[in-house]
């Protein structure tokens, strides 16, 4: 199925006080807190050995607290189904698939052209806005998979599949306008990045947004975060480059 105007989720009471306590946390302090993290990380990165592994455990404990969240406010409400929060199989699997298997060698081949312009000393786009969580040795790598794995499947339960159906079952809000609030409130959760972080959320949340609404499942923009997050996580960082060069 797709998503559609008569879609109507039914928050129960506990339900509703579950996802506007979590919604404010997304709109008021996600983007506060993902500033202020990663800012004390860009600081610590140089000089503390483990500084990115505590970070990756702080923000994979963060994420899946609250994926708890969306759960426990579906849970909670006896009159809102899983697929509602698009926890549902696309009604057209075989399109999903493809689309999914276009984005991984997409890329495969976008990620190759990234390391080759890191390589030869040119810029990489958004890559210094990240630089400093980029992993440096194989455990730091393993996390950083773990990580890009639970931003994508977490980010869209909570701002995809919550936050859309709390939009409209709980705050009364118009199908496209709890859409809009929905990656407006994801935009801001790039603010870590700067401006052009916020527009990049922007973007990408507008086009998950899009593949949601399309196939009424999240798996497609499960699928597409999550290979976009591991292109972007597994980048080498730039110290790594350069004395692999000068070896």
């Amino acid at each position: 199925m797709t998503i559609t105007t008569d879609f109507a989720p039914d928050f129960s009471a506990p339900s509703t006080a579950v996802a506007a306590a979590l919604a404010a946390y997304l709109l008021f302090g996600e983007a506060w807190a993902g500033r202020r993290m990663y800012a004390s990380l860009a600081r610590r990165r140089d000089t503390e050995p483990r500084a990115l592994v505590r970070y990756y455990g702080l923000v994979l404990a963060l994420w899946w607290a609250l994926a708890a969240l969306a759960v426990a406010a579906l849970l909670l409400s006896p009159g809102t189904a899983a697929a509602d929060l698009g926890l549902a199989l696309p009604e057209r699997p075989a399109y999903a698939v493809a689309a999914i298997l276009l984005t991984g060698a997409a890329a495969v081949a976008s990620g190759r052209h990234f390391r080759d312009l890191a390589e030869r000393g040119r810029n990489v786009p958004g890559l210094s806005a990240i630089e400093a969580m980029l992993p440096r040795t194989p455990v730091e790598r393993r996390l950083a998979i773990a990580v890009a794995v639970s931003d994508g499947v977490c980010a869209e339960l909570v701002y995809r599949g919550l936050l859309i159906a709390f939009g409209v079952g709980a705050l009364g809000l118009d199908l496209y306008a709890a859409a809009a609030l929905s990656v407006l409130v994801y935009a801001l959760a790039g603010f870590y990045q700067g401006r052009r972080g916020v527009l990049a959320f922007a973007l990408f949340g507008a086009v998950f947004t899009g593949l949601y609404f399309a196939t009424g499942s999240l798996l497609l923009p499960v699928a597409v975060h999550v290979i976009l997050s591991v292109r972007d996580l597994t980048l080498p960082a730039p110290e790594k480059l350069h004395t692999a060069t000068a070896a």
